[in-house]
């Protein structure tokens, strides 16, 4: 069973009654580029926040020119990842918990290649989802938050963390599975995470180009657009927006915590392309799904907590 002794002494025999979000991940820094607005809006606001990070990011390579001589990165490059996670954590207001399984790579070639043996997307479902199972018990979220069955993106980590986050709140209220990994407790909603929003990124390029400025989405927006040989234009989302907070004012809490991941995250890249001002001005939100309610609710909604007493 992973190490799940967590990082700083978050949990309480009883909890204080107040509102809890559980976000699920797969690596350090994805919490950073996926809802972190959103994340640090809740806690402005009094609400508890955590992250799980169900991996430690070890087979991650170093996206950050920058980064790419300097002797810690290259001696222990895990290491140094829960440092950042650890940074941003803290730009964000955030509690954070590691779920100890190993990063599985992102496999390249064609045929691709076997996975490595004992990485996290190669875990039998109930071994991969029963330390968040755990964490579920022990912190009581109210709300879930995870990635679409496609991982957002198809990464196989991002895949099982999704596959982790749906067993985990189907099962943690459930007295008769995972046994002995504490009292049952049955998180109310589910949400999954749009990051990759069409809309969103559409909204943003026509902006830039109407100022003038140079889009970083115009590539995106033509494979969206493309049509194949036959005329067929790609999928639609398999799960519209249901969901928008509005975050904007926390958008420089984002942009730090991005900032902490040195090692995945150049300053001058794709993130930062479009200033938190004018992204404040075209889309001051951050966008989801609303996949299961066990409460009434309405939609579309503007608060993950609505219709939660």
């Amino acid at each position: 069973m992973p190490d799940n002794t967590p990082d700083a002494p978050f949990l309480r025999a009883e909890n204080d009654g107040g509102l809890r979000l559980l976000a699920v991940h797969a690596h350090p820094d994805d919490e950073s580029s996926k809802g972190a607005a959103t994340m640090a809006s809740y806690v402005a606001a009094g609400v508890s926040v955590m992250v799980a990070t169900c991996t430690g990011g070890e087979r991650g390579d170093i996206l950050n020119a920058q980064m790419a001589d300097v002797p810690h990165a290259l001696r222990d490059l895990a290491g140094l990842r829960r440092l950042e996670m650890a940074e941003a954590a803290a730009a964000l207001g955030i509690e954070h918990r590691w779920l100890g399984f190993v990063d599985s790579g992102l496999p390249e070639g064609d045929p691709l290649p076997p996975l490595p043996f004992g990485c996290f997307a190669l875990q039998p479902l109930e071994r991969a989802a029963a330390p968040l199972v755990r964490l579920v018990r022990e912190y009581r979220p109210h709300v879930i938050l995870s990635y679409d069955e496609n991982g957002g993106y198809p990464h196989p980590d991002h895949i099982m963390a999704h596959r982790v986050a749906v067993e985990a709140y189907e099962a943690a209220g459930d007295p008769s599975r995972y046994e002995g990994l504490g009292e049952p407790w049955e998180p109310l909603k589910l949400y999954y995470d749009r990051a990759f929003n069409p809309e969103r990124f559409r909204a943003l390029h026509f902006a830039l180009e109407e100022a003038g400025l140079q889009s970083p989405y115009a590539e995106r927006i033509a494979a969206w657009l493309e049509a194949d040989a036959e005329g067929h234009q790609p999928a639609r989302p398999t799960h519209p927006t249901t969901t928008q907070i509005d975050c904007g004012d926390y958008f420089e809490h984002r942009e730090r915590a991005l900032l902490a991941h040195r090692t995945q995250v150049e300053p001058e890249g794709f993130f930062f392309a479009v200033s938190a001002d004018l992204q404040r001005k075209v889309w001051p939100w951050e966008d989801y799904s609303l996949i299961h309610s066990r409460v009434p609710h309405e939609l579309p909604e503007t608060d993950f907590f609505a219709g939660i007493e």
